[in-house]
């Protein structure tokens, strides 16, 4: 093997069977592994959900200032009684870890279902690729900021954010199996060093009465009245919505929850999940609303601006400043392992999202069903963005919660639609109010800080353009899953064969009456020669939705005015015609011949309906079909036109 196969070879390791094989965090158990309790697997959503407690608080108060805790406290009741809701009937709906976008998927057919997925997985990868950069980012910073890293370091931070990138990176070329027991231990020690900060902090704030008394001065001037405070903090809410950011997760690891695939397991499983949903929101929340009015009270404003101790760390600067250098060197510790962890996290996401859609679209290279190669492309886009964003912490936090709300907005979307048509007027009327919040709260991040969006819409234009050129290039393969005859079809082919020939007639059917049929066979055996005893067989296709890429295919037989007809419904004519040719081959031994009538109208025009609604140009697309599928001429079912 060349050094050219050997490395194509490793980078494309996996290939064939990549859902059995998805890495990291988020990687689907095999199906006799019995699953662990949903403590556990909340750890998984508190890698990326639990460890913004690392920069949260210092980006809220930059903010929303001396009234982030309100801002905060509006979040929370969001959070709680919006999200949390949304989510757990997100959980009810997709028991399999498919998430909300699957929930829009299924409502939303055709072409404008598609390019609607490709946009909201423009923001799912904006969401994930953020968590990669601005946690390195912020990881880098907890380290500089440590008194005992060596001086020497100073001043590199877009070279260590880089080198963590990297190492993610690398991790992931060699393998990143379940991490759950690595999850555990980093949620466990993370939260339990967050405990002792935030207790000492609020401790301090009580033994601090005039700190107390000053911040509460500051919040008044903010405004005319304690209702105009109310309402600025309101208005300044939606830039704190990174706090949000482990709901989508949360329901993507719903697999490794210990329940079944179906009956009372998978009950035991979304009961599971939504238990887990719960807790993480709960415990969140109380860190969040107690983190943020501990970090206000008692921390300079000017340290959490740009080059202050407090800026991207509030927290470690409370473990520094009231515990110690000892102690807050083992924070910075923990923080920097679940900042770097919610990276991988981030990334096992993203490898596991853009499979589940692109090449089941038939919007990605085969190779994109592969790890290795994704990795790589990730990496370097991690690297691009750290790049742009000067490893700056502050700056990303707008794109990550543009990512995070459009995700949280469609689910609102989703749970909205399925509450409508199971008919639960209740449910549909809260869903409806939460997805107008949420809306409302996506609009007014974008209007603040507008690089979200603008991150997202490159995304989303690469996405869909790569998508495009990957569906036209592959229009030409066989796009079926498998083909199997019902036991009618069966007796027709088998008859056929029975007699040495077997004659395929592609009819585009009308009226389906007995004319139809007659005029179509005696125009074929007339115009194409086809001997008169051998049998012919009729051949329908029927599109459905034109969208979809690949599909199982079911032959029917039917028995029409004296004719014999198979009907199949599926995405395209054209490579259905010569897949089935292909099965008849394998089924009865016997090469058929398909005949077909050539397309009226410009060839062009019929070239863009077939890619875009599946018909048009079907005796040459056909023949292209059958050629690349089957490399030796002798063994291809003949096709004839004319």
């Amino acid at each position: 093997m060349t050094p050219r196969e050997s490395a194509r070879s490793w980078l494309l390791e996996g290939l064939a069977d990549r859902a059995a094989h998805q890495p990291g965090p988020h990687r689907r158990p095999p199906q006799e592994h019995a699953g662990h309790p949903w403590w556990k697997v909340v750890c998984l959503t508190g890698v990326d959900y639990f460890s913004t407690l690392g920069y949260q608080p210092a980006i809220a108060f930059l903010a929303a200032g001396v009234i982030s805790p309100l801002a905060t406290l509006v979040l929370v009741l969001v959070t709680l009684f919006g999200a949390l809701p949304v989510y757990r009937r997100v959980a009810q709906e997709s028991p399999h870890g498919e998430g909300s976008i699957a929930m829009l998927e299924k409502v939303l057919p055709w072409w404008g279902g598609k390019l609607f997925v490709l946009a909201l997985l423009g923001f799912a990868a904006t969401d994930f690729l953020i968590t990669m950069t601005l946690s390195a980012a912020d990881a880098t910073k907890h380290a500089l900021e440590n008194p005992y890293v060596p001086q020497l370091l100073q001043g590199h931070q877009l070279g260590i954010t880089l080198f963590l990138l990297a190492l993610l990176g690398a991790v992931f070329l060699r393998g990143f199996s379940e991490a759950i027991g690595v999850a555990v231990v980093l949620v466990v020690a993370f939260l339990g060093l967050n405990a002792v900060v935030v207790a000492d902090a609020v401790l301090h704030v009580a033994g601090q009465p005039v700190s107390v008394q000053r911040w509460w001065e500051a919040v008044l001037a903010q405004g005319s009245s304690p209702l105009a405070v109310v309402g600025a903090a309101l208005i300044v809410f939606p830039q704190l919505a990174l706090g949000l950011s482990g709901f989508e997760t949360g329901v993507l690891v719903m697999p490794q929850i210990r329940g079944g695939s179906a009956g009372p397991g998978l009950v035991r499983r979304v009961a599971g999940a939504r238990t887990l949903l719960t807790v993480a929101a709960l415990v969140m929340s109380t860190f969040l609303l107690a983190s943020s009015f501990a970090t206000s009270v008692l921390i300079p404003a000017q340290e959490f601006q740009p080059g202050g101790s407090a800026n991207g760390r509030a927290l470690a600067y409370l473990a520094h400043e009231y515990l110690g250098n000892g102690f807050g060197t083992l924070y910075d510790v923990s923080t920097i392992a679940i900042l770097w962890f919610a990276g991988a996290s981030a990334m096992a996401g993203l490898l596991n999202l853009v499979p589940r859609y692109l090449p089941r679209y038939g919007m990605a290279p085969q190779w994109a069903r592969a790890v290795r190669p994704l990795v790589l492309v990730f990496t370097a886009v991690a690297f691009l963005v750290t790049w742009l964003f000067d490893a700056d912490v502050d700056a990303q936090g707008g794109a990550y919660a543009t990512g995070v709300l459009v995700l949280i907005t469609s689910a609102t979307v989703a749970v909205t639609l399925s509450a409508h048509r199971h008919g639960q007027r209740r449910a549909r009327t809260f869903f409806a109010v939460v997805a107008v919040v949420f809306a409302y709260t996506t609009v007014a991040n974008v209007v603040e800080r507008p690089e979200g969006v603008q991150i997202a819409a490159c995304f989303i234009t690469a996405i869909v353009a790569v998508s495009l050129v990957s569906r036209a290039l592959r229009a030409f393969e066989l796009r079926a899953d498998g083909v199997r005859f019902d036991d009618t079809a069966r007796r027709f082919l088998d008859d056929a064969a029975a007699r040495g020939a077997l004659n395929v007639i592609a009819n585009e059917p009308d009226e389906r009456d007995a004319e139809e049929y007659d005029r179509k066979m005696y125009d074929e055996r007339r115009d194409q020669h086809i001997p008169a005893d051998e049998p012919a067989v009729f051949l329908e296709v029927t599109v459905t939705d034109a969208s979809d890429f690949e599909t199982e295919l079911v032959v029917h037989g039917e028995e029409r005015f004296g004719h014999r007809v198979l009907t199949v419904r599926s995405s395209a004519v054209a490579n259905s015609v010569a897949a089935v040719a292909l099965a008849v081959r394998d089924e009865t031994g016997v090469l058929p011949d398909v005949w077909f009538e050539w397309s009226e109208g410009n060839p062009l025009v019929n070239i863009v309906r077939f890619l875009l609604l599946g018909v048009g140009e079907v005796a040459p697309v056909t023949r292209e079909v059958v050629r690349r599928a089957v490399p030796d001429p002798a063994q291809r079912p003949r096709v004839h036109a004319g």
